[in-house]
């Protein structure tokens, strides 16, 4: 089925002066694919094209979109997340709200406050991350990709994004690897995996695995073909209190503070005043570098907020998703039916369909003042559109603004693009059950899903595909 839709495309692609129908595009995906699409006018949303419009399938990060709308319909334009030093007699508190991109500077900064107000011995020192409850990680995220970042907790006790680059190296004249990870990071990582060649990694179905503990160690097993350069690795946290514990220690020897007591994850003690806070970038600065970026932790740290403010108890992923369910229903989008765990997309539990989607996208594009429409990626010009091997060149360079969405098996984008007659239409492409056989494609030849959006949204610009 991949050689045929490879031919069958190859004789649509000097056709673009004919009209194609979307049943023409779908033979180019592998066999067991399902595709939603949904085209339509900005101004009323009528579908042009609606195939599957109501499936519930797998949102991916498309699903930002969602949260995105809801983050900026409820929360002020002057919303920031905050970090506080506050003091309460001899202990000291770090009251946490969540900030996804604290770092260790900004957490330096705060803690410098207490030698230069001549605290120089405390007690103890309180890790508050109240503001946040339940699990840290949502349902249905896949186990096997935990311990790399894009899939790092979502806590409130944040730090570094709860994420810690290093490397592995692998050299054709040593037979083990060996990892390396600065020395001022407080995780552990060891390695047993063999340093192999390509053919051996082959014939002996032998892949580099990485497991990690909930004590922040990791530990690497299986092969990695030899390498001239160290393979960059980037380490999700796994217990972002205990992380932020060793630095809040390290720091403050740094600074010649002694503490007598312990540092532990507690509330802040009553009647506790505020010596020092850090403020993060603004909503807008959040949610364009979620949607741009596709960034994880900011969506489910902003789910979590949302839940909290809405209804004015710790968040969480449950209360997250019922407050953005209530806010955007009282805009008139009704998503009772849908299925969300989180806000991040990364669940494989989460369901929407191409309709739904293409309300939120209406929406926001009907709703300019918001500022989510220029926060959109832009084909082969900025966010996770810019390198798409799809989208990247002309004429679809420029010309589709959308976020996109992936996991095993989905490929997905929501968003609108520019016609040749300068019009502006909604389209969303929920592909699942993508699975094609890499090995029956010939050389040089692009994958299936690559051809299909690029005969897709070359149809959509010209103006060409039919229902």
């Amino acid at each position: 089925m991949v050689l045929v839709g490879v031919l069958l495309i190859s004789a649509l692609s000097p056709a673009l002066s004919q009209s194609l129908r979307v049943e023409q595009l779908t033979p180019v995906l592998p066999q067991g694919s399902q595709l939603a699409l949904w085209v339509s006018d900005v101004k009323t949303n009528h579908p042009q094209v609606a195939l599957q419009a109501d499936a519930l399938l797998p949102p991916a990060s498309t699903q930002k979109l969602v949260t995105g709308l809801a983050a900026r319909l409820y929360l002020p334009e002057t919303f920031r997340f905050s970090t506080r030093l506050v003091q309460a007699g001899d202990d000291i508190a770090l009251v946490f709200s969540g900030d996804p991109l604290l770092t260790r500077k900004d957490l330096r900064q705060l803690l410098r406050q207490l030698p230069a107000r001549g605290l120089t011995t405390i007690n103890n020192v309180f890790l508050d991350g109240h503001i946040f409850s339940g699990k840290s990680r949502a349902v249905g995220w896949p186990w096997d990709i935990l311990a790399v970042c894009y899939s790092a907790p979502s806590t409130s006790i944040a730090l570094n994004h709860n994420c810690v680059q290093g490397a592995i190296y692998s050299t054709p004249d040593a037979e083990h690897t060996r990892v390396h990870v600065p020395s001022h990071q407080p995780i552990t990582v060891t390695t047993e995996a063999r340093a192999v060649s390509e053919e051996q990694k082959d014939t002996a179905h032998c892949d580099l695995d990485l497991t990690a503990t909930p004590r922040n160690h990791y530990r690497f097993s299986g092969c990695l073909a030899h390498r001239e350069r160290p393979l960059p690795l980037n380490f999700a946290v796994q217990n972002p209190p205990a992380y932020v514990k060793a630095i809040i220690a390290d720091e403050l020897a740094r600074l010649g503070v002694k503490v007598t007591g312990n540092i532990v994850q507690a509330r802040t003690p009553n009647q506790a005043r505020e010596l020092a806070r850090h403020d993060s970038v603004n909503l807008e600065a959040l949610l364009t570098r979620m949607i741009k970026d596709s960034d994880n932790l900011i969506a489910d740290n902003l789910l979590k907020t949302v839940g909290q403010r809405y209804f004015q108890q710790p968040g969480s992923y449950r209360n997250g998703v019922a407050a953005v369910k209530a806010i955007l229903a009282k805009k008139g989008l009704d998503l009772t039916h849908a299925i969300m765990v989180d806000g991040s997309g990364l669940s494989r539990n989460n369901r929407l369909s191409a309709r739904q989607l293409s309300e939120v996208v209406h929406y926001i594009l009907t709703h300019p003042e918001l500022g989510l429409k220029a926060m959109l990626p832009i084909a082969g010009i900025d966010g996770t559109l810019k390198y798409r091997q799809s989208v990247r060149r002309a004429p679809i360079k420029g010309r589709l603004f959308a976020k996109s969405g992936s996991l095993y098996g989905s490929h997905n984008l929501a968003g609108f693009i520019e016609t040749d007659d300068n019009q502006q239409q909604i389209v969303v492409q929920l592909v699942s059950h993508y699975h094609p056989d890499d090995e029956a494609l010939p050389d040089n030849v692009p994958a299936p899903i690559t051809q299909f959006e690029r005969e897709l949204y070359q149809a959509l610009i010209h103006r060409r595909l039919l229902p």
